[in-house]
């Protein structure tokens, strides 16, 4: 089989599994999108250490690294693109228009309001393809004049979402107003993020571990919030 299949890429592999049973579950039946954050999550857990597992395989092929880079990413943007799109629009199917607009605003409205926030979401996960896409002609330019791991991006990741909007999802069991709308606005400023040419610096091992406490936090508080509604 074409592929590569040994331990440098399972996390990968994992993450676009979790990342496609969350798009399912989001949008089966009436919609599902506070389940569909918990895949989300998992799916930031296996990207925290993919990389660092990569590169313990010190014998890597030059095929082997440009294919880690390149499903590294393709994976990165079904789980950090496309489920948060699905999210948002199973958030919809239980926060409707309607809802926001009141029952006596004309139907137009209700209309161009439903083309704005599509809009967003599908401007979003452009957004994020931009992003990737960028990294990965950056980072193989990179990795023909230097060696090692970067130590600086260029723009918010899109792996950081995966802390950002299971945070906005926690929200709706904290305060009594729909957390809709703050989706919304918060994937228009995260998809402005994605194409800002400032510099952040990468995260070390303490500051994964830490993105990962936090997010092992937001599970757990979100699943105690599930089982008590």
């Amino acid at each position: 089989m074409i592929g590569f299949y040994d331990y440098t890429v399972i996390l990968t592999y994992l993450s676009l599994l979790s990342a496609c049973a969350g798009i399912i579950i989001s949008l089966a039946g009436p919609g599902h999108p506070y389940i569909g954050t918990f895949f989300l999550l998992v799916c930031g857990l296996c990207d925290a250490f993919d990389g660092k597992v990569a590169r313990r395989k010190k014998d890597r092929t030059e095929a082997e690294k440009a294919f880690g880079i390149q499903i590294d990413s393709l994976s990165d943007l079904v789980a950090f693109g496309v489920l948060p799109v699905a999210i948002g629009a199973a958030m919809l199917r239980w926060s409707p228009i309607m809802y926001w607009l009141g029952e006596n605003c004309p139907k137009w409205a209700y209309a161009a309001v439903d083309v704005l926030l599509i809009a967003i979401l599908i401007l979003y996960a452009l957004a994020a393809l931009i992003r990737l896409a960028y990294f990965n002609v950056t980072e193989e330019e990179r990795q023909r004049v230097e060696s090692g791991a970067r130590k600086y991006y260029q723009g918010m990741p899109v792996t950081t979402v995966s802390l950002i909007f299971p945070f906005i999802q926690l929200l709706q069991y904290i305060i009594p107003a729909d957390v809709t709308m703050m989706y919304f606005a918060t994937a228009v400023i995260c998809g402005l993020a994605f194409l800002m040419p400032v510099q952040i610096r990468k995260p070390g091992l303490r500051g994964i571990l830490l993105m990962v406490a936090i997010g092992a936090v937001e599970f757990a508080l979100m699943l105690v919030g599930r089982l008590l509604k």
